[in-house]
């Protein structure tokens, strides 16, 4: 089992840093999302994300504020939909309401609104933030032309790009220019994108005593992406915090790479 103190972090622009793995909550909603969030916590997750359209705020921050833990342990996302483009402030209230805090670690547009309003989101989220209601705001799902777009209007870079990714959508080049940017990637959907079967990641998996969904989380780390895996089952969320008694070599590093679709 891991302890939050292995668990490394990613440095953010302007101070802070995020936790290289988190807890992700999409599509687990009600009781579920609870009791997942709670058992997360328990298993050593310092890093919860969420998203106004995921509909488990409330839970989540329950469960953070029955956990017992200090607000400051535990880095905490959520997302504006872009249907809300033009009501940030009302939307981020609402998730601040539901979560029960005052701010928020990270908060991400979560996919691009329409081009016209790509500008104006932004400049609300970076408004925001100045007011401390969000210690980092980021993107999701952003072309690096759209960053780009962004930070020519405003000289502001994202701190974080959360998207798709996992061995097979590698992507060096993309990596490189978020990094160039100042940008963190953050991968999710890591396991859903991925063939477990493969036998590039059972032979790595077998020589380290570990499953191929740990190799998969491992290799994130080790390109020091952030990663952010899914599941109710409590197994699957001790598992997958469970990182830490391995290391992947550079040649198994660079297997995984070459597993990418092209």
């Amino acid at each position: 089992m891991s302890t939050a103190q292995q668990i490394p972090s990613a440095g953010l622009p302007g101070g802070g840093s995020i936790p290289l793995i988190g807890f992700g909550t999409w599509q687990i909603r009600g009781s579920r999302a609870y009791d997942a969030t709670a058992l997360a916590l328990d298993a050593g997750y310092r890093h919860i994300d969420t998203a106004t359209m995921y509909g488990n705020e409330a839970e989540v921050g329950r469960a953070l504020r029955d956990s017992g833990l200090d607000r400051g342990e535990v880095f905490l996302t959520t997302k504006l939909p872009p249907s809300s483009a033009g009501q940030e402030r009302a939307t981020l209230a609402a998730s601040l309401r539901a979560l029960g805090t005052e701010h928020v670690d990270l908060w991400l547009v979560h996919w691009p609104p329409v081009a016209r309003q790509l500008v104006p989101v932004w400049h609300e989220f970076l408004a925001l933030r100045a007011e401390g209601a969000a210690r980092a705001v980021g993107v999701s799902n952003y072309s690096v032309g759209q960053i780009e777009t962004l930070i020519r209007a405003t000289g502001q870079a994202p701190a974080v790009n959360q998207i798709p990714w996992g061995p097979t959508l590698y992507d060096a080049d993309l990596l490189a220019a978020c990094r160039d940017l100042g940008v963190v990637v953050e991968g999710y959907s890591p396991l859903k994108n991925t063939n477990l079967a493969d036998p590039v990641l059972a032979g790595i998996a077998a020589r380290h005593g570990v499953t191929p969904a740990q190799v998969v989380l491992r290799w994130h780390i080790e390109h020091d992406v952030v990663v952010i895996p899914k599941s109710a089952r409590p197994d699957r969320i001790a598992a997958n915090i469970d990182l830490f008694g391995f290391t992947l070599t550079t040649d198994e590093v660079a297997r995984i790479d070459a597993m990418r679709i092209r």
